[in-house]
């Protein structure tokens, strides 16, 4: 089934494999039409992550950064729409010459071009991939022939992992292996053989269970590798090895086994377990309610970056998913109640976003940071949103707003970027925002500044609207300081109000979270944290 941890078991392997000196890259394979993730619904699918190419893709794509701690490229992510746009563009222009072009094999064929090309452009020793769905699905058959074919090209070069779910229903108080066992013969059915089995369950599993599985599935007992339910997804390398997955992959690829040095990864574990007190921090969005669930993993990047940091600072995190549509009435006694609840809280974060829906209520969460002095981080929407409450409240402009959501405003201090103007007039939305990895300058004696010690970086964009240049002026002699810049001065990325007058109160137009890895936090996430430590220490 779903959701039971492909992407962090597929990072976890590369993570071991990489401790054992191998050059590892990752790639995700996912079966939806879509050319790619940008277009997808974030409340169905989660968080689209954005790579330094510009490439809009799975959140799995962010784990496997997060956990080799290297920036990947966009050849290192497909799904179905992209492959077969690649196969027709190549008809139509003739490079198959002629022939008949069928499903199968040019389909698997470009999957495995691609798969080779992402180790080429890597000069991977070992390649994960990972294939989006579940066994015995019509949308990724292609992906599993491909794997068949690549398995026959390379029968000693592939290795074949099975993640599964072993539940114990609770009338039975019993681990269940028949799901299992059916997962192994859908697998079989399309010519794979599965070399290892990572058994998901809520507990580790026996030897008994481990040898069941191993008869009814056709492997090896030391092979049914125990995944139990651990503490957070950065224990999952660590218990990986404790059955000795990174030697048993070794012997199924034919790689020499190599002494596997995971001390970094350990110390940084560590560090999220020996928080003596814990901070509480509140994510203010309006992406969290599918149905009758919260859906945190539309924030994914966030959170970890806000979990990475907070260990850096050897303290623990509460947080908090509350949905800013709660605060739009704040007129009445309830809704002031509800925003009076923010008081609780060592620091607010409004993360990226779309639309109007949610939105009066995103700036009454953001005006509340603000007078009430209590650290704010905004990304990208949540910047946005701090420059129209503060063009609002304290610049004079009545009725500032976005584009976005009132195009009639008396004042849009956020506004469409020029070059998006035309693409957005026909309807051209995949692909099209700014996006990808750009330079910002920093200016002297800000948080900014402070927070990253170089006077130029990096960071990766998701937007099609920006500052007005027509409002700079203006907001900038209201006391808002745009601390981050283009390198033309053209762009603003980030605004923060002076420590003298706020304790923490920055956003970017970029997204940090996208940066931000277990080894190395994000300096301007350290820096929200470190405020939030000071609030609560008083």
């Amino acid at each position: 089934m779903s959701g039971i941890g492909k992407g962090i078991a597929s990072s976890a392997i590369a993570r071991i494999l990489k401790s054992k000196n191998y050059t590892v890259t990752a790639l995700k394979i996912d079966p939806y039409i879509n050319v790619d993730a940008g277009t997808m619904n974030p409340t169905e699918h989660g968080e689209v992550f954005v790579l330094d190419d510009g490439y809009e893709t799975d959140q799995d794509m962010g784990n496997y950064e997060r956990f080799l701690d290297e920036t990947l490229p966009s050849i290192n992510y497909m799904t179905t729409g992209r492959v077969y746009q690649e196969v027709i563009r190549r008809e139509r222009n003739l490079e198959y010459k002629g022939k008949n072009v069928e499903v199968v094999p040019d389909i698997p064929l470009e999957v495995i071009r691609r798969i080779k090309e992402a180790q080429k452009a890597a000069n991977a020793d070992v390649t994960i991939i990972e294939v989006g769905g579940t066994i015995g699905e019509y949308q990724n058959i292609i992906f599993l022939e491909a794997a068949r074919m690549l398995k026959q090209q390379h029968p000693h070069d592939v290795a074949i992992v099975m993640l599964s779910y072993v539940p114990i229903p609770n009338n039975i108080g019993e681990m269940k292996t028949k799901p299992t066992q059916y997962a192994s013969r859908e697998l079989n059915s399309v010519g794979l053989q599965a070399d290892v089995i990572l058994a998901r369950a809520t507990v580790p599993l026996d030897q008994k269970r481990k040898e069941k599985i191993a008869t009814f599935c056709n492997i090896l007992p030391e092979r049914v590798i125990s995944a139990p339910d651990v503490e957070s997804i950065y224990d999952v390398p660590l218990n990986f090895e404790k059955d000795g997955l990174g030697d048993i992959l070794c012997d199924v690829l034919s790689l020499e086994h190599r002494p596997t040095d995971l001390a970094a990864w350990q110390a940084f574990v560590a560090k999220t377990k020996n928080g003596n007190k814990k901070l509480e921090i509140a994510v203010v969005g309006k992406y969290f309610m599918p149905g009758d669930y919260v859906l945190s993993d539309v924030y994914i990047s966030v959170i970890e970056a806000l979990k990475h940091a907070c260990a850096h600072q050897n303290v623990g995190i509460k947080l908090s998913y509350l949905d800013s549509e709660e605060y739009e009435n704040s007129s009445t006694s309830s809704g002031q109640a509800k925003l009076e609840e923010l008081r609780s809280y060592d620091g607010i974060v409004v993360p990226g976003g779309f639309g109007s829906r949610g939105v009066e209520g995103i700036v009454l969460a953001i005006e509340f940071a603000r007078t009430n002095k209590i650290p704010y981080f905004g990304l990208c929407y949540g910047m946005q949103w701090m420059v129209v409450e503060y063009a609002r409240n304290v610049a004079g402009l009545a009725g500032a707003n976005t584009a976005e959501v009132a195009p009639d405003a008396a004042h849009k201090v956020i506004d469409i970027m020029p070059e998006q103007k035309e693409k957005m007039a026909r309807a051209d939305f995949g692909g099209t925002m700014r996006l990808g990895g750009y330079p910002c300058k920093l200016h002297e004696n800000t948080i900014a500044k402070e927070a990253y010690g170089v006077p130029e970086v990096r960071e990766r964009h998701r937007h099609r609207f920006e500052v007005s240049s027509d409002y700079i002026t203006k907001l900038s002699e209201a006391g808002l300081v745009f601390s981050g810049v283009s390198p033309d001065n053209r762009l603003m990325e980030i605004a923060e109000l002076p420590r003298n007058v706020h304790p923490f109160m920055v956003g970017t137009q970029f997204h940090p979270e996208f940066l931000s890895r277990p080894l190395s936090a994000h300096p301007l996430f350290l820096e929200f944290i470190k405020a939030a430590l000071q609030l609560r220490s008083g």
